[in-house]
């Protein structure tokens, strides 16, 4: 890559693409509360829910310095994230509270980028975390779920019009903020009917001798305060 085109395409990156109409806010909200609230469709979609909750386990895990071993998807949404560490510690709640709140802070985070018009530089940095992720991938559903998220990401970059771009960015975002507060919820139902007792509220739980209600209580807040900030940011409030 020569200098001219790398500067071609870091200034197409960290450029300012206009917003689109308000309408196009508003129905980019109404596709995704179509794909959220429908239990039937919910439960295809929310394989997106549990990229971006198995992939913050997996980018907190590194950061405090633990070893990531591999990423699992699953058929049913549910997925596992393997690390080396000690099983105590600040490091390790980091990582065990980083599940739930992931999606909904990754849609604070791109509500943000599109609300200062980087809409280009939001599918591109998806793109790359998507890739970064594909490595850690260790089954074929979650490595299948993966590419084709990541190739939908790619071929909406590179072939559509700026347009399509930003109504494809703010559905995913606005998909993030509303579908990071629905898992909460359902947490707490299971743990209402006496299941997920090793859900990620009860690994906290343990490791910090606290009530697994308090880091219900956290999730919740996180997805909520996220979902009202960024959906302020998205409509240009």
């Amino acid at each position: 890559m020569n200098s001219t085109t790398a500067t071609s395409l870091w200034d197409e990156l960290s450029g300012v693409q206009t917003d689109p109409d308000l309408w196009v806010v508003i129905a980019t909200l109404a596709a995704a509360l179509a794909v959220i609230v429908p239990h039937g469709v919910w439960r295809v979609s929310r394989n997106a829910i549990t990229i971006a909750h198995e992939g913050g386990h997996g980018l907190v895990a590194l950061l405090t310095g633990r070893t990531l071993t591999g990423i699992r998807l699953h058929s049913d949404t549910s997925g596992l994230t393997l690390s080396r560490g000690k099983p105590y510690g600040l490091g390790m709640i980091l990582t065990a509270a980083s599940g739930y709140t992931a999606p909904p802070l990754l849609g604070l985070g791109g509500a943000a980028l599109l609300g200062a018009g980087r809409i280009t530089l939001l599918l591109w940095l998806a793109t790359a975390l998507l890739l970064a992720m594909l490595v850690m991938i260790r089954n074929a559903y979650g490595a299948l779920t993966v590419v084709v998220t990541g190739g939908t990401f790619l071929l909406v970059s590179w072939l559509t019009g700026p347009q399509v771009q930003a109504a494809f960015a703010y559905a995913v975002v606005w998909f993030l903020l509303l579908g990071g507060v629905r898992p909460a919820f359902e947490l707490q139902g299971k743990r209402r009917r006496g299941g997920a007792g090793d859900s990620d509220a009860d690994q906290l739980s343990r490791l910090t001798h606290t009530p697994a209600g308090l880091w219900l209580f956290l999730f919740h807040a996180v997805s909520l305060c996220s979902l009202m900030g960024g959906g302020r940011w998205l409509l240009g409030l």
